[in-house]
């Protein structure tokens, strides 16, 4: 019998590495980008709500549909090593497969894709274009642009448990009180405000498989 029956992930520094709307941001130059990742770290340190800084951001960085679809590949260009055999195996082995994130849903669901997660199985953030391929704006409603957004999401899933939450942000942290466990994943950011809450912490997908199985 498995430890975990089901396993939430997160995607931006998780199963990937890359901090999506960092990415970008750069494109609007390293002053933008600058300005978006020392957001983006105050937030997953906990410092700041996510809610706080995500509209602004994502008004000031309006990412196209063609620059989503570039950040789509660099989603898959960087995905961290063991993440395709972790999750096929799990898989296999009956356990659910989550991807929860705070990203933008459309440059996320090639990465489910290649991950073999079902689309209905990836939470995260909708963006929205007009005909021409220019940005029209966000789901502001979306859980994912709020703080404790995921476990709130998580919560309302249904998932078998045991249920593990593995991520590297506080955003992240926030769903220990509705799952079994937290595991707080370092192979890409060490953040010790997670670390300290976390039930867990582990730098490979190789001892997330270990941890799931054993």
């Amino acid at each position: 019998m498995n430890r975990f029956s089901s396993v939430v992930l997160d995607v931006d520094s998780t199963l990937s590495d890359v901090e999506g709307i960092d990415w970008l941001a750069a494109l609007r130059g390293s002053e933008v980008e600058e300005w978006s990742a020392s957001l983006t770290a105050r937030a997953m340190a906990g410092e700041l709500p996510i809610e706080a800084v995500y509209g602004e951001r994502m008004g000031i960085v309006k990412p196209t549909r063609a620059e989503i679809a570039e950040l789509a590949e660099v989603y898959l260009d960087r995905i961290a090593a063991g993440a395709r055999e972790t999750v096929a195996d799990l898989s296999d082995r009956g356990v659910e497969m989550v991807m929860v994130s705070g990203g933008l849903r459309e440059a996320i669901l090639p990465l489910a894709r290649e991950l073999r997660i079902p689309e209905q199985r990836v939470y995260a953030v909708p963006v929205f274009f007009s005909n021409d391929g220019t940005y029209a704006g966000f789901d502001a409603r979306s859980l994912f642009t709020q703080q404790t957004g995921k476990r709130s999401a998580v919560e309302n899933m249904d998932l078998r448990g045991p249920v593990l939450a593995v991520g590297d942000g506080m955003t992240d942290a926030e769903m220990k009180p509705v799952v079994d466990g937290f595991a707080a994943f370092t192979a890409f950011r060490r953040r010790p405000p997670v670390i300290e809450l976390a039930d867990y912490v582990i730098e490979s997908f190789d001892q997330l498989r270990k941890l799931v199985l054993e």
